[in-house]
């Protein structure tokens, strides 16, 4: 066999390996938060099932035709921001409500697509400010993993003691080794003796109800959670290894597959920041023109977790509540770890963080709109008068 061959044989098994790395780390990651955000609104077991699959496969589906269309490693992963929030904001609105505010939220990324200004403006937004938010959102559930250790110490502690040890040894695949002890924990405790059922997941279809409340509350600060949390660090991502990405198409693409999947359950889909990096760079492939390739095996997986993905949620849904919350807490904490880091980095803008990072994570709620947006106000107003204070 010629030199070439086996080169060729090798860089199709590190772009398949990359591959699956991102597929695995990406779903087991943060299933679990997904799945809460999906039961806070109302979702019963079809319809998270139904949420799980239809992720999955708008996924694979827009991550292949940006793949292929530009020829480089664009990655779509759904919106991990964006399921916290539902999680932890959307108390009383109702599934078919949240399923109206998924849509205004996609149709505002494809109006970012399609509107210069708009796009500079949600660029031009104080990292700070957005960080600060995040973290406000992701402090609520983090805090629970205390609360779920004292409840039940033998399920939740040597999952936090193994996630901490595999934090220092390798980080990029502590939590989904930290899920698949929880589900090995759960089986000893007996949560799977009903069994495991192995089908075909179907999808659900459901009309959206338009309430101004469910719109402004959730379908806006999902819009900017995910615009600001992951599509801006994706591009990031792409830039700092060396490619232009395309970016009015991705959040056109990745806004119209919002749009079209989100009466399946869908909240939003968006570029991927964290697991793009094990894609995008020389680790996958020497030739930076050749790793767009990555989403030939990329799409097949995600395709086959999308048709499995309701025996995931029967499994995860078996799990006891305490052990839920402890991965799904630690599962977040990294994230956590970032967005206070990025709020404290500009000394000049401390001030207006905190305030938007206390008055999101203090969960208000105001004439039926949650604490995500007026947190993300407050913290604007404020900047923007300090800001206009040191100018005169």
């Amino acid at each position: 066999m010629n030199e070439a061959a086996v080169s060729t044989r090798s860089h199709w098994a590190s772009l398949i390996s990359s591959a699956k790395a991102a597929v695995i780390i990406g779903f087991a990651s943060t299933i679990l938060v997904v799945i809460e955000g999906a039961r806070a609104v109302g979702a019963n077991a079809a319809q998270q099932a139904s949420v799980a699959a239809v992720l999955c496969f708008a996924m694979a589906i827009t991550s292949f035709i940006l793949a292929v269309r530009y020829r480089q490693p664009i990655m779509v992963a759904w919106s991990t921001p964006g399921a916290v929030l539902i999680a932890t904001s959307a108390a009383g609105i109702t599934w078919n409500e949240a399923i109206g505010a998924y849509i205004v939220a996609g149709a505002l990324m494809v109006l970012t697509a399609v509107i210069t200004p708009l796009a500079r403006a949600i660029e031009r937004m104080p990292a700070s400010i957005a960080s600060a938010m995040l973290a406000g959102v992701l402090l609520r559930y983090v805090l629970g993993v205390p609360t779920a250790a004292l409840n039940a110490p033998a399920l939740v502690v040597p999952l936090i003691l193994a996630f901490f040890v595999l934090r220092f040894l390798i980080p990029m695949y502590a939590v989904p080794i930290v899920v698949a002890l929880g589900l090995v924990i759960a089986a000893f405790a007996g949560a799977f003796s009903g069994g495991i059922t192995l089908a075909v997941t179907p999808l659900t279809f459901d009309l959206p109800e338009w309430n101004l409340q469910a719109m402004v509350s959730l379908g806006i600060p999902l819009y900017l959670v995910t615009m600001a949390s992951q599509n801006l660090p994706g591009f990031a991502v792409l830039r700092a290894n060396g490619y232009q990405p395309p970016v009015s198409a991705c959040l056109l693409v990745t806004g119209l597959g919002s749009i079209l999947s989100a009466p399946f359950g869908s909240h939003a889909i968006n570029l991927a920041a964290i697991t793009a990096s094990l894609v995008a760079g020389p680790d996958a492939h020497p030739d930076p023109a050749q790793r767009w390739k990555m989403i030939y095996p990329y799409t097949v997986l995600y395709v086959i977790f999308g048709l499995a993905a309701g025996t995931f949620v029967h499994m995860l849904g078996a799990l006891p509540k305490e052990l839920v919350t402890a991965i799904a807490g630690l599962a977040l904490f990294g994230p956590l770890m970032g967005g206070i880091s990025s709020m404290m980095k500009e000394p000049r803008e401390i001030e207006a963080a905190l305030v938007t990072f206390l008055t999101t994570a203090s969960g208000i709620t105001l004439f039926g709109i949650g604490a995500a947006f007026w947190g993300l106000l407050a913290g604007l107003i404020l900047w923007a008068a300090q800001r206009y204070a040191r100018r005169g």
